[in-house]
């Protein structure tokens, strides 16, 4: 079942984001390097940044950012999420 990942993240910005994104490979209209990542966008808020992700599943979603994102969030000095949800998604449509 496909998910939702709704990660909040205080005191982050947006170029902190572009930093780690460049780290991973993931340059301008990219397809994310995550298996089953379907859409993922992030967006400034007034205290941070929240990223959103669509993703085939849940349990690919979560070692990918352990092994993979956690490594490089943290060496451009993202500090881990203040909140994440997990929610599940009934239905989605995709361009293609």
């Amino acid at each position: 079942m496909a998910i939702v990942v709704q990660q909040k993240l205080t005191g982050s910005t947006l170029e902190q984001h572009d930093q780690a994104v460049a780290k991973l490979g993931m340059v301008g209209e990219w397809p994310h390097i995550a298996p089953g990542v379907l859409f993922h966008y992030i967006v400034a808020t007034d205290d941070g940044v929240e990223i959103i992700d669509i993703c085939t599943a849940r349990g690919g979603f979560e070692t990918f950012a352990q092994e993979i994102i956690v490594p490089v969030t943290e060496e451009v000095g993202i500090a881990p999420p203040t909140s994440v949800e997990f929610i599940d998604v009934h239905n989605y449509n995709t361009a293609g």
